[in-house]
């Protein structure tokens, strides 16, 4: 097994193929399902700055037509087409690492979303992989509201159009990503 000195690499970049950020929606009151979003972007500096980039258009619900209505009448992607993400970690720590090891480390998550922009506190674990890699994940889910948004009437939208008697208005999401040196 391959064991390093504690990370010396500049920048992490997110590694598209392997990384996952997932939500759940709830709709007819227990019906749940698990979308993603194909494409996000992201990086790690050496000072610490997380951000990810989510491409709204990408996502992926499993139902073609689902997605396009989500897409419009949800994220209005013609007007926000990104979801940004943005996060202070203790890049000491995570250098520090030794491969196979993994810390926690609770962080500020600063999101903006249709427009608005919201924090919520987060509980990361990073692990150091071979080859100066890192996975870092979400150790809960991090619930998101509609209304802190202004995604309620998006949602009011699709439960119309799908004819359904509700579909809940806040939704965990939950991440699993990979960062290259």
């Amino acid at each position: 097994m391959l064991v390093t000195s504690g990370m010396s690499y500049a920048d992490w970049d997110l590694d598209q193929t392997d990384s996952q950020l997932h939500f759940m929606s709830v709709k007819s009151t227990s019906i749940a399902e698990l979308h993603t979003f194909k494409t996000i972007t992201g990086s790690l500096s050496d000072s610490g700055k997380a951000e990810l980039v989510i491409d709204l258009n990408s996502v992926n619900t499993n139902i073609p037509i689902r997605d396009e209505r989500m897409q419009a009448m949800l994220f209005d992607t013609v007007n926000f087409p990104l979801a940004k993400l943005a996060a202070d970690v203790d890049i000491i720590a995570v250098k520090a690492l030794e491969t196979g090891q993994t810390i926690t480390q609770d962080v500020e998550l600063k999101l903006d979303l249709h427009g608005q922009t919201q924090t919520f506190p987060a509980q990361l674990q990073v692990t150091a992989l071979e080859s100066g890699k890192l996975m870092v994940a979400t150790t809960a889910p991090v619930v998101i509201k509609a209304e802190d948004f202004n995604l309620v009437e998006g949602v009011n939208a699709l439960r119309d159009v799908a004819g359904l008697p509700s579909i809940t208005l806040a939704v965990p999401v939950t991440a699993t990503l990979f960062f290259n040196p």
